[in-house]
């Protein structure tokens, strides 16, 4: 077998959901931090079928739609990080209907979105564990989360505190402090250049 070698950023939640299915599978590798400010690499390459992905075809099916549901939906919370005091109400309450439609139609009452075992649907959610906790804290200007807590999506929450609960995930999740300056600095350059 070929030695792995994961070129990401310790930023990342692409790159957090690459390092947690390989410590879920066992799979050692060299990691080599990259710099994305300076440089864009991209690779194309046909891979094997994933192994988190469920053995049942129609779950399958099911854990493919909920990954790509996710990745549409992607814009919704780049304009929530984007907004403004103008926009900052539209932009929260379209964040929250995706929310809860991943938690009423995606997870419902399982404990991962695979049941009782960790999928690779929940590593493709699996920002939602530090990164927006920290995103909604820096837009929303505060430290008790109002989306992605037990009042408001009960379910989401005990699912983000289930996952927090998994060791490869706990042990690899970027500093909260640096994530959070970091994602300070992201939000006034967007906000900077939308102004413009």
């Amino acid at each position: 077998m070929e030695e792995v070698k994961l070129h990401g950023c310790w930023a990342s939640p692409y790159s957090c959901k690459v390092i947690w299915a390989l410590k879920l599978k066992g799979v050692k590798y060299e990691y080599i931090e990259e710099d994305l400010s300076t440089r864009v690499n991209c690779c194309y390459k046909t891979w094997p079928e994933n192994p988190l992905l469920p053995e049942d075809v129609y779950e399958r099916a099911m854990a493919r739609f909920w990954i790509n549901f996710g990745e549409q939906k992607g814009l919704i919370f780049y304009d929530f990080i984007r907004s403004t005091r103008e926009t900052q109400e539209k932009a929260t309450k379209q964040v929250l209907e995706v929310l809860k439609t991943i938690e009423e139609q995606g997870l419902g009452d399982k404990k991962f979105f695979g049941g009782n075992t960790l999928g690779l649907v929940d590593l493709s959610f699996g920002w939602l564990v530090q990164w927006f906790e920290v995103m909604e804290e820096v837009i929303l200007g505060t430290s008790n989360p109002t989306l992605l807590d037990p009042t408001t999506l009960p379910r989401l929450y005990a699912w983000v505190q289930n996952l927090k609960g998994v060791p490869v995930i706990k042990e690899n999740l970027p500093n909260r402090e640096k994530l959070s300056a970091r994602l300070k600095r992201v939000r006034d350059i967007i906000v900077a250049g939308h102004d413009e």
